[in-house]
């Protein structure tokens, strides 16, 4: 839900909260709109305060967003305290300044959608996808200074930062802290992929046995040639 927390007597501290999926129209409760955002946002002047917790959503509705953040007047102060996700990673850098709590996480991935008809309707997704991607880098190569080929290969690899590793490559520039000291935590990055093709490399040398032991094998109705092929297609 995207919630004005504006003090009466201190419309210059502002706080908004975003918080839930990200839409261009709500269906539930937790739905968060451009035109909500839009209505709230414009409600005061100042600098203002965005927490962001939200798994992401519609990635034109969070350009829309994004937009209006970075043509605010004030300051815009954004602090992720849960997650900020695929779409909501993208509001997030629009910033003036991107703090992460001790616990938060981001995530970019390619964008995705639903599609059916033939092949021509296919090849309109695909073009439509690799230009809707190439919008998202535009976002993140302004906030962070990456390549776009280290952009791309990120969002490839489904990418998952802690703070410090967000705060290492300029997705974020600090982290919230208080008086209360945490035990220190390296920086780290998750990609879905190469975890996958971890486990497949494992398999893959598991499969790596004498002839005697392929014959033994395929008596038994399992061909070590057969689970090989199919291996390699679900490779990467």
């Amino acid at each position: 839900m995207w919630r004005n927390q504006a003090d009466e007597n201190a419309p210059e501290a502002r706080v908004l909260e975003l918080n839930g999926t990200i839409a261009s129209e709500s269906w539930f409760d937790d739905d968060v709109t451009p035109q909500m955002f839009k209505d709230e946002l414009f409600a005061g002047e100042g600098d203002i305060t965005v927490w962001i917790n939200s798994p992401g959503g519609d990635c034109i509705a969070a350009s829309q967003i994004y937009s209006m953040l970075m043509d605010y007047k004030g300051n815009v102060t954004v602090k992720i305290d849960g997650i900020a996700a695929s779409a909501a990673s993208v509001i997030a850098m629009a910033g003036t300044t991107v703090l992460m709590a001790p616990t938060a996480l981001l995530m970019i991935h390619n964008p995705a959608t639903m599609a059916f008809g033939d092949h021509n309707e296919m090849q309109k997704a695909i073009e439509m996808l690799s230009e809707v991607k190439e919008s998202i880098i535009n976002a993140y190569e302004l906030k962070t200074g990456l390549s776009r080929a280290k952009l791309d290969h990120l969002m490839e690899d489904e990418t998952w930062m802690n703070t410090k590793k967000a705060i290492e490559l300029h997705f974020a520039d600090g982290m919230l802290e208080d008086e209360k000291k945490s035990a220190d935590v390296g920086a780290y990055q998750f990609s879905s992929k190469q975890v996958e093709n971890a486990l497949l490399n494992k398999i893959t040398e598991k499969t790596q046995v004498s002839e005697p032991k392929k014959v033994e094998l395929e008596v038994t109705g399992r061909s070590v040639d057969e689970l090989m092929d199919r291996l390699n297609l679900m490779k990467y």
